[in-house]
């Protein structure tokens, strides 16, 4: 018999989702476990929205069955689904005349009596839930009046006071700038690792997924085109096929997405290492200048920027001094260059040569720059 903490708090059997009877995506099973989270990614239009509605039913599945609790949810009244299971949709709300504060309240229905008066609990319930989402100051604000962002945390507010066991959420870091974007997912995280509370959600932004989800699925064709763990999803090759990436790469390890590398004969050399060199190969792809970088260690910072962006990159083993070979292929590229760029890494154990390399250059009268001022002013 499956225990009380393994039992998945969402189940979907062979669940096929679509419009006016015709299948958009068929034969989606997966689980979602007591305090897991779940994210769907993948292009617009591949119907990530679709298998969230139909999942609170919003609309109805063509086929398959939804499972909360492992109870049918056809079988579940609409009281007992909103004690657990709360969702956060992108549909516009359009209350008329109502406070935040009012708003979220609604999120107490399942637990009010016939009159659906508040309880002194059900309104500490309230402003906990606001506190959490940081719109305790706009709580007696009319709700029309807020901003998008403001009223995303204010749709999560309410969800949060239903109490339940599941979220279901679609695009919940809409319209959120950078620092309520980490607020939410802080919430959500704390939610599901403290609280024991089962998310599932859709989300554009590939790097937040990774960084959040326990696992992964894959939106794309008629079918799930891949669901597993982050480690198992976040491959430059699986995200490529996902999003059909012609240009540009996604580094899976850093969450980092670079544009095309500019192409054609190189006009300078990057000395770089630890991060320094990063923004200046970004100010010259940017400008449009094919360049080349060296020597970096296969294990460096830098190293993850400049492979997708620079024409090509001299680099050595991990914690390991260059060959010979190696500070020869360096040296050939910046007789090739017109231009090189020190970007001022701290020499160590493993660089030494980068000041041999940028002697070299000065010594064989190449223009040597030092700052992305210097970069900007310089003529490439």
């Amino acid at each position: 018999m499956t225990s009380e903490n393994t039992a998945p708090k969402l189940r979907l059997d062979s669940l096929t989702v679509g419009y006016n009877g015709k299948p958009l995506i068929s034969d989606i099973s997966l689980s979602l476990r007591k305090g897991e989270i779940i994210s769907l990614i993948g292009p617009n239009g591949a119907g990530k929205s679709t298998v969230l509605k139909s999942i609170t039913r919003h609309i109805a599945a063509i086929s398959g069955t939804v499972y909360l609790d492992e109870k049918n949810m056809k079988t579940i009244g609409g009281k007992e689904t909103a004690q657990k299971l709360a969702a956060v949709l992108t549909d516009r709300v359009k209350p008329d005349l109502m406070s935040c504060f009012e708003f979220v309240s609604a999120g107490r229905y399942p637990y009010t009596g016939s009159f659906g008066m508040l309880t002194a609990h059900d309104k500490e319930v309230v402003l906990s839930a606001l506190e959490k989402v940081n719109a305790l100051d706009i709580a007696d604000r009319d709700i029309s009046q807020i901003s998008d962002g403001q009223r995303q945390r204010v749709l999560l507010a309410r969800a949060i006071c239903q109490e339940p066991e599941v979220i279901v959420l679609d695009e919940p870091t809409s319209f959120l700038d950078i620092r309520h974007k980490i607020e939410l997912l802080d919430i959500l995280s704390d939610m599901a690792k403290k609280g024991g509370i089962s998310v599932i959600m859709s989300l554009h932004e590939i790097d937040l997924a990774e960084r959040i989800s326990d696992r992964i699925v894959c939106v794309k064709g008629d079918r799930i085109a891949a669901f597993g763990t982050p480690e198992e999803i976040f491959s430059d090759g699986t995200l490529r096929e996902l999003y059909e990436i012609n240009s540009g790469s996604f580094n899976a390890l850093l969450g980092n997405i670079e544009l095309k590398a500019p192409r054609g004969e190189i006009k300078c050399f990057v000395i770089g290492g630890g991060g320094y060199g990063v923004p200046f190969y970004r100010a010259l792809q940017k400008r449009g200048v094919p360049f080349a970088a060296g020597i970096l260690q296969k294990n460096d910072l830098d190293t993850a920027v400049a492979l997708p962006l620079a024409q090509t990159a001299v680099t050595a083993a991990p914690y390991s001094a260059p060959t010979e070979d190696e500070i020869a292929e360096a040296k050939r590229l910046i007789d090739a260059a017109g231009t090189v760029i020190d970007c001022g890494c701290p020499s160590g154990e493993y660089n030494r040569y980068n000041a041999e390399l940028i002697k070299y250059a000065e010594d064989n009268g190449k223009t040597v720059i030092r700052s992305l001022y210097g970069l900007s002013e310089a003529e490439l």
